[in-house]
């Protein structure tokens, strides 16, 4: 494994970007500040924009640090930048890192968030040379269940009431999936 860090990707529809403090103002409006984005995820909506300002100038200057992996999604129609996905702990001795993503619900349901994982998958294991990649999310959260299982992350186990939601207070099961380097070439081929 080689960090290689962010690099622009593009695939039909999508551009993967490094994060510039200029997004704020998209990002708090598309999903940052959405408590229907942001149910399940670890974080509670952004109240001000200063809180993305604030975030997304520190994203800015870690850009250029080789084991950082995260970027925008910009919908290329329209130059929308419309989530964000990362390869979050990205360990260099077990190879391994983590996929987190969110994006604004008006683009739901509609392969975007597949699209663009499918090209983080493709980055990390034929780029930066992972050898697994992993994910976890609620089990109430079937859009990203759908978007795992359609990248090759195979289901490999439930913790029971293991994540309490920071914007409502519930206590979720989390489902957790992975994809190995030779699972993810066999599908390629097919």
């Amino acid at each position: 494994m080689q960090h290689k860090g962010i690099k622009i990707l593009e695939t039909k529809r999508l551009i993967l970007r490094p994060w510039k403090e200029s997004d704020a103002e998209e990002a708090f409006a598309h999903w940052m500040n959405d408590p229907d984005v942001t149910k399940y995820l670890t974080w509670t909506p952004h109240g001000d924009i200063k809180v993305t300002r604030a975030l997304l100038k520190m994203w800015e200057r870690e850009s250029g640090e080789p084991h950082i992996y995260k970027w925008a999604i910009v919908l290329k129609e329209g130059n929308v930048l419309i989530g964000d996905i990362a390869v979050l702990r990205a360990d260099e001795f077990q190879e391994r890192g983590t996929i987190g993503y969110c994006m604004g619900k008006k683009w739901w349901g509609k392969g975007i968030m597949t699209e663009a994982l499918s090209e983080v998958l493709r980055y990390s294991f034929e780029e930066v040379g992972f050898f697994r990649i992993d994910g976890e999310h609620a089990a109430e959260n079937i859009g990203s269940s759908r978007v795992m299982e359609k990248c090759g992350l195979t289901y490999e186990g439930t913790r029971r009431q293991y994540f309490r939601c920071p914007t409502t207070g519930e206590r979720v099961d989390i489902v957790e999936r992975g994809i190995l380097r030779e699972e993810y070439f066999k599908n390629a081929k097919e």
